[in-house]
C-alpha cells in the first residue's frame, strides 16, 4: 500500500515538473536578446568608468591637499611652547612656583606646585 501511494507521488511530482520545466526556444530567446544589449552598452561602460575613475581621483587628490594643509597647522599648533616646553607641564601658561606651605594639587596635571 506504501509503496503505491509514493510511487503515486513520484508520478505526480515529476508530471508537475515537467510541465513548469524551460523550453530550449525560451532559453535561445533570452540568451539573444541579453546578448544584444549587451553589445549595445559594452562601449558605454567603459566611457561610464573612466568617468568614475577620474572622478575618484579627483576626488583622492582634493582628499589629499586637505589632509596636507590640516597636518601643517598642526604642525605649527605644537611648536607652541604649551606643548613644546616641558616646564609648561601641558597648562597654557607656565605654573606659578608658590612657597612649599602653599602648594596645592593641581586639577590638571596632577602635579603639586
Amino acid at each position: 500500500m506504501r509503496i503505491l501511494v509514493l510511487g503515486g507521488v513520484l508520478v505526480l511530482m515529476l508530471v508537475v515538473g515537467d510541465a513548469f520545466g524551460q523550453t530550449s526556444r525560451d532559453s535561445e530567446a533570452k540568451t539573444s536578446s541579453k546578448e544584444a544589449q549587451f553589445s549595445q552598452n559594452k562601449h558605454g561602460a567603459k566611457k561610464v568608468f573612466r568617468q568614475k575613475e577620474d572622478q575618484a581621483l579627483k576626488d583622492y587628490e582634493i582628499l589629499m591637499k586637505q589632509n596636507k594643509k590640516k597636518y601643517k597647522k598642526q604642525a605649527k599648533e605644537m611648536e607652541k611652547p604649551q606643548y613644546s616646553d616641558p616646564s609648561y607641564f601641558g597648562h597654557k601658561k607656565p605654573p606659578k612656583k608658590r612657597p612649599l606651605g602653599k602648594r596645592k594639587m593641581c586639577k590638571e596635571c596632577g602635579i603639586v606646585h
